[in-house]
């Protein structure tokens, strides 16, 4: 448990959970060119997506039953080919950190707008019969067996999609951001949440929680 959120019991798990606040809201921000330069595959960042990363990953996610596979595959893996074939563009400072940082590490990662989740807060395998809409077009995913963030209403992110609902937008001021680290790599996800938390303060944010 941290004093965010609390961790249910999983074998697998090594998250890390921080919130920001931006001077701004993400519409008036913008992204420098200092965090969008790493979005390729090609840069070498100060950290590196393990050989084993996509095995690993899927592991995580598929401890509670749930089949990462297909279009239920972890997003970092989504990620590689929407930058490999440039279809990825920048959506807002906040979410571009955090494609940057998951791209690079290789680990999944959750960005939510902090002041749309309601306490208390918990990670958790999401149980049968769990869904949730994960794009303004309606489009709904069922989360049977997947490690979850669930909020007061219910679940709201997890390491495949996140929920519309709790999306950032441009009058975003604070995130949560969830990453979605396994212990099956020893110092990963601390080194990847050191290199992201360098990238929010250059970037004129800092860390509250």
């Amino acid at each position: 448990m941290t004093d965010l959120v609390t961790i249910e019991p999983h074998p697998l798990l090594d998250v890390r959970c921080f919130v920001t606040e931006f001077p701004r809201t993400l519409g008036e921000m913008g992204t420098h060119e200092s965090v969008m330069k790493w979005l390729s595959v090609e840069a070498v960042a100060p950290i590196a997506r393990p050989d084993d990363i996509k095995q690993i990953g899927r592991n995580l996610l598929r401890h509670g039953g749930y089949k990462p596979t297909g279009r239920g595959k972890p997003a970092s893996e989504y990620l590689i080919r929407a930058v490999t074939e440039n279809k990825l563009s920048s959506i807002n400072l906040a979410v571009d950190i955090c494609n940057v940082v998951s791209l690079h590490s290789g680990l999944p990662i959750s960005v939510v707008d902090f002041d749309l989740v309601t306490k208390p807060l918990k990670l958790a395998i999401a149980p049968e019969g769990t869904e949730y809409v994960f794009n303004a077009g309606g489009q709904t995913i069922k989360l049977d067996g997947l490690l979850c963030l669930f909020d007061r209403t219910g679940a709201c992110a997890n390491g495949v999609k996140d929920s519309q609902r709790t999306k950032t937008s441009p009058t975003t001021t604070k995130t949560l951001t969830i990453i979605w680290g396994t212990n099956e790599i020893a110092g990963h996800s601390e080194a990847t949440q050191q290199w992201y938390q360098e990238l929010i303060g250059q970037a004129g944010a800092k860390i509250i929680r």
